[in-house]
């Protein structure tokens, strides 16, 4: 897409002006190159979805390239698990890389170019302890102390640089550190440690390194070596943002036209944890059923709860791209789920809560298949048949023995349309002797009240669902809602609180007879209950397990 075209058809964010800008003074020629650089230190969540969108979608619009890179320079909380997760989640939300890297491939890239700040004099070996650093770094309102060992010379570092990396040297011993200011009023700008000691297998390169890069440092020079063009990241990385321009101003000469970066704000969603650390200790501690419970934030969480790439990507054009932080309402993602499957998806009978029916005047052994539109606002997917039978199951909520004034469902002497079906009225309440609670409905309909014939006799005020209580499949149906219900659950200083009501299981449900053999993933709206998918982890064949992706209203009003 030309984008000088484009700018005048569709809204810019900022970073796409950025981008025009650059294009319109051949900045880096004709080129846009992103990348997304997640740590394979856990599995991807929703405000990873908003930076793939992103920077996948500045691809597209400038038809350039954007890399995948695993920012794999701390062996100790990274998995192959993770980086297999991660891939999966990409492709999953529709998007594939131009070209796929790894940290690690520069580890001895990345070594060579700490060399020559050594010898510029602009990295040096420090012998403080990490305590000791942190004392003589200041605070935002004192500078800090220079190292003691600041001034060694050239040679010195080299030699013992070297020697760092060839394992001469215990952990938490030694660190390379840039040699830049300590009376900086950015903090990230007093002297950080480029280099540690790690005496740890990297899931890669094994026990080939005992020295690993910070962040700080891999970022900008792997940026540089992918020929990125504009390196995109949150809000976070604003005050990093000089340290990244200080390292590519002082290898220069290695990359003339360095990329800049650009930060937008994170999202911030309600009701919601983004702390991968919070998320890490849900599932460490079994708070939660893995990484994918249905009730988590993460990119297969809400794959196996049932929600689309893409309702995931329309989410994410719909908060769009800003410079300041604000918080979105988890509602607006709820409202993109249920606007994608509305006319994708039948809509059948299920019965969470049964209670039985005896149509005491219908024909004992007699089935009788109704025509039903799988979607009545998406004619194009069909019809199927529904069976209907003497004894059938009803939401046990649907009946009331003493009901209120305004109650226009089922109860004894009352007549409700079974929805598709017939007129039934209710003749008698069965009670089980001991507990006086009620077991079963005797009812009888009037056959000359089927849905689709025109009968246009007397009126009734609810409609009810049901299923064929013979012809039904059972299944567990899993009721989820938020795993917070404060939103303070993102402060780092406090305890988290789960919603103890975030997930119901019901164990004894019906549902209309399509669904059998529903494979998983396979998705449904359900009447009245709200939309529903197959757990693609425990469902089976002979025992099927509904997901609810979202109940079927909400009061958000989304802007247009």
């Amino acid at each position: 897409m030309d984008s000088k075209n484009e700018k005048t058809t569709t809204s810019r964010n900022f970073i796409q002006h950025i981008i025009d800008k650059d294009l319109e003074n051949n900045v880096y020629g004709q080129r846009v190159h992103t990348r997304f650089p997640p740590e394979p230190n856990g599995y991807l969540h929703i405000g990873h979805a908003k930076s793939i969108c992103l920077n996948f979608g500045i691809k597209e619009q400038y038809k350039g390239k954007c890399n995948l890179r695993f920012d794999d320079t701390n062996p100790i909380k990274e998995e192959v698990e993770y980086v297999e997760s991660i891939k999966e989640d990409v492709r999953w939300l529709g998007f594939e890389w131009d070209d796929l890297y790894y940290a690690s491939n520069y580890f001895e890239k990345l070594y060579e170019y700490a060399e020559i700040l050594i010898k510029k004099g602009k990295a040096f070996v420090c012998d403080l302890s990490p305590e000791e650093i942190r004392n003589y770094r200041g605070t935002l309102t004192e500078p800090g102390k220079n190292s003691p060992y600041r001034e060694r010379s050239v040679e010195e570092n080299l030699d013992l640089f070297r020697r760092m990396r060839a394992g001469e040297f215990k952990e938490g011993s030694r660190v390379l550190r840039a040699k830049i200011d300590m009376a900086s009023p950015n903090l990230n700008m007093r002297d950080p440690v480029m280099y540690r000691i790690m005496f740890a297998d990297h899931h890669r390169t094994k026990d080939a390194w005992c020295i690993y890069p910070m962040y700080d440092y891999a970022h900008p020079v792997s940026d540089a070596i992918e020929n990125i063009t504009h390196s995109i990241c949150t809000l976070e990385f604003e005050d990093h943002r000089p340290l990244y321009n200080w390292f590519l101003q002082e290898l220069k000469e290695e990359f003339p036209t360095p990329p800049q970066q650009i930060e937008f704000a994170r999202l911030e969603l309600t009701h919601t944890v983004m702390s991968k650390r919070k998320l890490r200790k849900l599932v460490e501690d079994r708070m939660v059923d893995g990484w994918d419970d249905p009730r988590m934030p993460t990119i297969s969480g809400l794959r196996r709860r049932g929600y689309t790439p893409e309702s995931i990507r329309e989410f994410c054009d719909r908060i769009g791209v800003a410079k300041n932080k604000s918080e979105v309402d988890v509602a607006l993602l709820e409202y993109c789920i249920r606007e994608d499957l509305k006319l994708k998806e039948p809509r059948i009978m299920s019965v969470l809560n049964p209670l039985k029916v005896v149509i005491t005047n219908y024909p004992e052994g007699e089935v009788e298949y109704l025509e039903v539109e799988n979607n009545q606002e998406n004619p194009e997917m069909g019809t199927r048949q529904v069976p209907f039978a003497r004894e059938i199951y009803i939401e046990r909520e649907d009946f009331m023995e003493n009901p209120p004034k305004k109650f226009f469902r089922l109860s004894p002497g009352k007549e409700v349309r079974l929805k598709n079906a017939y007129f039934i009225k209710c003749e008698e309440v069965i009670k089980d002797e001991k507990t006086g609670e009620i077991i079963e409905l005797h009812c009888t309909y009037d056959p000359e009240t089927k849905s689709g014939t025109g009968f246009t006799g007397r009126k009734v005020k609810g409609t009810i669902h049901w299923v064929s209580a013979a012809h039904a499949i059972p299944a567990e149906v899993r009721l989820y809602d938020y795993l917070f219900l404060e939103d303070e659950a993102e402060s780092e200083d406090k305890e988290m609180t789960l919603n103890p009501q975030s997930l119901k299981v019901l164990k004894k449900c019906y549902i209309e007879p399509s669904v059998k053999g529903a494979k998983p993933g396979s998705r449904y709206q359900f009447f009245r209950h709200g939309y529903f998918c197959t757990d693609s982890k425990d469902s089976t064949e002979d025992h099927l397990v509904f997901n609810r992706i979202v109940s079927l209203r909400s009061s958000y009003k989304p802007n247009k």
